[in-house]
């Protein structure tokens, strides 16, 4: 499977997310710039973290607007993969391809810590081959991570079996303690109506190495993997 992986003015985790599909995983990966015009060839578009165009207006509603974005629109309704982590969900927000908005956490401060999700669906290439009744632990750092949507969109996520990850605490109990920042459902990660789109808050590509003692990240990489170069 070849990745492609878009750099913006401002992402942050481009590099990392290289480095993880590439040396860990070891995919072939193509570096994607915002202006380019095509994918070129890629089967799966991955849109990173970071601070696109500095977050001005809201965050990731310039990168919308990149001449690659079109490419990866058109990417998507042709059926397409394409992640979006962090920064990336925020983007395929501001696109329409994932329903809902991330607005300013509850706090109103910037959280950059590692914390509990568990998957809650199995009906994903991301979470087909994650154990459902297990957390895991990743990094979160953003300051707009707090999924909302309009009662109807929320009420079709979970009518559809859209929503992918939940925080949660240790003990895999989803509660108001363990939410960050406000999300609404304690929502960390989303799918759309096809299943070919995924947004997702924290960062799996910084638990995936194992200098940096938690791997956890890396599973779903595999269940990507496994699902889809198998199936």
């Amino acid at each position: 499977m070849k990745f492609g992986v878009v750099t913006f003015p401002g992402s942050n985790c481009d590099q990392d997310m290289i480095y993880v599909l590439g040396t860990i995983l070891g995919q072939q990966v193509e570096q994607l710039w915002h202006k380019d015009q095509d994918i070129k060839g890629c089967d799966f578009i991955v849109l990173p973290g970071g601070f696109s165009y500095g977050d001005y207006l809201r965050s990731g509603a310039i990168a919308r607007f990149s001449p690659i974005m079109k490419e990866v629109i058109a990417h998507c309704n042709k059926g397409g993969y394409v992640l979006g982590v962090c920064n990336g969900f925020q983007i395929l927000c501001e696109t329409g391809l994932l329903p809902g908005t991330l607005l300013h956490n509850s706090s109103r401060k910037f959280i950059c810590k590692n914390v509990p999700l568990k998957a809650v669906t199995k009906n994903s290439s991301i979470t087909a081959h994650l154990d459902l009744k297990k957390t895991y632990t990743m990094p979160i750092a953003h300051a707009e991570g707090n999924y909302f949507a309009s009662a109807d969109a929320m009420k079709a996520l979970n009518d559809n079996d859209q929503v992918l990850f939940r925080y949660c605490d240790e003990e895999g109990q989803v509660t108001d303690a363990s939410n960050p920042n406000g999300a609404l459902e304690n929502i960390a990660g989303i799918t759309n109506a096809n299943r070919n789109v995924f947004g997702m808050m924290p960062h799996p590509e910084r638990a995936a190495d194992e200098e940096l003692n938690n791997t956890d990240g890396r599973l779903l990489f595999r269940s990507i993997l496994n699902t889809l170069v198998t199936a």
